[in-house]
């Protein structure tokens, strides 16, 4: 037989109500469902271009057949950084792996209230005895171990509810990353900034993916391509060869150089220590890892864009010995749930320990991420988390278990009846 229990909010009290945003430079987009998530303007200095950076640095495809005579490549263990364009808004950029953390613009005006939801009233249902022998049952089925006997025997002798909640906010972030990319050029189109001036890092259009979901995307941001001459082998498409350094033998693999084995002459390179070099074909050179052997590199600013759904948890506290990690592993009862562009912390809601929370959740967030990201919305809710211990007698003898979530989860460190099983 099960027993409700209904639990109402006085009337003094606002179950739902909020205080005031936080901090007085929180940014605020607009709604996505209205416009898109993209500032009307640019909160950038607006620097003027000059004549190179309107113009792509374009070379000859190849040097001439006497540069290569007289100019060979140097020896490199890889691409060469070229001389990267200096661009307003990506100074300092290189092409590390990482790239150029972006700020984001600076923050609209702060909204003046934030809508409070209405009062709510919660019928929160009390576990009955059917339902936590049940629960016992499954538990000790669960176990190869564990006797099913104490579940169906055991007299009930009290069951005393620890019920709790569960605090949950997720702040969904935007933020944005830079670097310049070098790849060898192909035919490719080139869009340079002959073609308009590079828009600043957040004035680029992206369309924002599903809300407080984890994405990335990369792009090259438009007007900042260019060709270059490739820096490791100065556009003649070959270097000297690595594995010979441009003298076309290399040390035998049989001999490893000494010439002979066991006190005879090396038969594999008949006794010099040296074989031709495969690498290059004894040709002296190989060709240039850094642009594949076609003389010109393609240059352009890469921009990555991270979504990221940040999610603070916090479980009141409910004054009993269960293990309170046991919590992430079940679903509670939602009673309260909230979203805005920007939120403020509960106030009125009767567990102390949930308002003290929301408030803690927001100002760690916004600390953490206001400054490094786009905050571009907020949710936050309230789980009642079912948590019963059960006492009961069995044999003469009191033990007790406890009962969690709405799965009906048991925990219990002294279950009767166990054995040791050996698998053979």
């Amino acid at each position: 037989m099960e027993e409700r229990r209904e639990i109402r909010t006085p009337h003094s009290a606002n179950y739902g109500a909020m205080g005031q945003p936080f901090g007085p430079n929180y940014p605020m987009p607009q709604d996505p469902e209205r416009a898109p998530l993209l500032p009307a303007s640019s909160n950038y200095p607006d620097k003027a271009m000059t004549s190179a950076q309107m113009n792509p640095a374009m070379v000859p495809t190849m040097f001439s057949e006497g540069a290569f005579l007289t100019n060979p490549a140097v020896v490199t263990d890889g691409p060469t950084v070229p001389d990267w364009e200096t661009i307003p808004g990506y100074e300092g950029m290189g092409s590390n792996d990482g790239g150029k953390f972006l700020p984001p613009p600076q923050p609209g005006p702060i909204p003046g209230t934030v809508p409070t939801p209405a009062n709510t009233s919660w019928i929160i249902p009390s576990i009955s005895e059917d339902e936590a022998r049940n629960a016992l049952m499954e538990y000790a089925n669960d176990k190869c171990c564990h006797g099913s006997t104490p579940a169906e025997e055991m007299d009930f002798h009290e069951l005393r509810p620890f019920n709790t909640y569960r605090y949950r906010l997720e702040t969904f972030t935007e933020s944005r990353t830079c670097k310049w990319v070098t790849l060898p050029y192909t035919g490719q189109p080139v869009d340079s900034s002959v073609f308009g001036i590079p828009p600043q890092p957040w004035d680029v259009p992206i369309q924002i993916p599903a809300m407080f979901s984890d994405k990335e995307k990369k792009m090259p941001v438009p007007h900042t391509s260019s060709l270059k001459a490739c820096p490791q082998c100065l556009g003649i498409c070959r270097t000297v060869c690595k594995k010979c350094h441009g003298t076309c033998r290399v040390r035998c693999w049989v001999c490893n150089g000494n010439g002979s084995r066991f006190n005879d002459p090396c038969h594999h390179c008949r006794g010099q220590g040296t074989e031709s070099c495969t690498t290059c074909n004894s040709t002296k050179y190989e060709r240039c890892i850094g642009c594949s052997g076609r003389g010109q590199i393609l240059n352009y600013i890469e921009l990555t864009v991270t979504w990221k759904n940040n999610i603070y948890e916090f479980v009141a506290d409910h004054n009993s010995e269960f293990p309170t990690e046991l919590f992430k592993k079940v679903n509670g009862e939602k009673i309260f749930m909230d979203e805005q562009l920007l939120l403020a912390p509960l106030v009125n809601f009767p567990a102390q320990a949930i308002n003290q929370a929301s408030q803690n959740a927001l100002q760690q967030h916004h600390a953490q991420f206001s400054s490094t990201s786009r905050m571009l919305r907020q949710r936050h809710g309230i789980e009642w988390l079912p948590l019963t211990k059960v006492e009961y007698i069995w044999r003469g003898k009191r033990y007790d278990y406890f009962v969690y979530g709405k799965e009906n989860q048991v925990y219990t460190d002294n279950y009767p009846q166990k054995c040791c099983c050996t698998v053979m």
